[in-house]
């Protein structure tokens, strides 16, 4: 009986925070105004041609941005911001080749690719200043925290220096946070001993805004250095209103990263200004031709 109602205490004591957290952003908007649109808006070219307002953003909190495959940024400087990223199941030797190729050409921050390429990419990106990133509890992140926890040592010990984690949406769904805290800590603690970012991944497109204010509080209690939005994989990806709800709950310090369905420099530009400091996307080759004028395809990649 005492342990079902510390249960029911727990369980008001999130409604309350998470009501009064979300009662203030609301407040926050409807008082806010909207800044001055760049002239390149419409077409969406303002992160390519605009990078004084992307070097304005990047001074208020943000610290990197990503693109995919085949992704050239017209201001160099803005290339340390970017986790080339390539993520696709059937992904070949030779499409991770090319991608650790543009990242070490023009300086990206990152490639972030499937656990099982981490030591191709660390052999080729060696001697260069591209970091290698990967993700544990893929797709699902229904692995125990010790799964996870191994499957990033393993990559730490092929050479990988970030891990995104999928973090166990069910023991959020449960309330059962302290198992939510487990979940994450157990990874952050690995990462962390060997001086190894872990950033987690929420699948906000499985969460209300409710559990999507808990899983970011509780990320970032554990000691997680960034928060991100999705796999790609799992029926939904980044939105602006996710975006700016998730920079509000962790504050200026941690990292937000957009993932999923980011497929133009429009886009881009919303999710940075909505205070991502990195964003996800494998459909760089599209968002660069629609940034030239040309007709491209629409891409479905992560």
């Amino acid at each position: 009986m005492a342990k079902q109602q510390n249960r029911q205490n727990l369980d008001q004591l999130v409604d309350e925070i998470t009501q009064e957290v979300m009662a203030r952003f609301r407040h926050e908007d409807s008082a806010s105004g909207h800044g001055d649109c760049c002239e390149h808006d419409a077409d969406g070219r303002c992160v390519r041609h605009c990078s004084d307002r992307v070097h304005k953003v990047i001074d208020h909190g943000a610290s990197r941005i990503s693109a995919g495959l085949g992704y050239i940024p017209t201001d160099l400087s803005v290339a340390r911001l970017i986790d080339h990223t390539l993520l696709k199941p059937d992904a070949s030797a030779e499409q991770i080749a090319q991608l650790c190729r543009e990242a070490r050409e023009y300086h990206f921050a990152s490639v972030c690719v499937n656990s099982a390429n981490v030591p191709l990419c660390v052999d080729l990106l060696k001697g260069s200043d591209v970091a290698v990133c990967t993700v544990v509890g893929f797709p699902l992140g229904a692995s125990p925290p010790e799964v996870k926890a191994y499957e990033a040592q393993l990559a730490i010990q092929n050479g990988a220096t970030e891990i995104d984690m999928v973090m166990n949406i069910g023991v959020l769904k449960s309330r059962d946070l302290k198992a939510l805290y487990r979940d994450i800590a157990t990874v952050v603690s690995t990462c962390h001993a060997h001086h190894v970012l872990c950033k987690v991944i929420l699948e906000t497109a499985q969460l209300n805004d409710d559990e999507k204010v808990m899983a970011s509080q509780v990320a970032k209690m554990a000691g997680a250095d960034f928060v991100k939005t999705s796999t790609g994989f799992g029926g939904g990806g980044a939105t602006v209103a996710d975006v700016a709800l998730m920079r509000r709950v962790v504050g200026p310090k941690i990292g937000v990263k957009a993932s999923g369905g980011v497929r133009t420099y429009e886009d881009t530009q919303a999710m940075v200004e909505a205070g991502a400091t990195r964003i996800g996307a494998s459909a760089g080759v599209s968002i660069v031709k629609s940034a030239r004028g040309e007709k491209v395809a629409t891409s479905k990649g992560y």
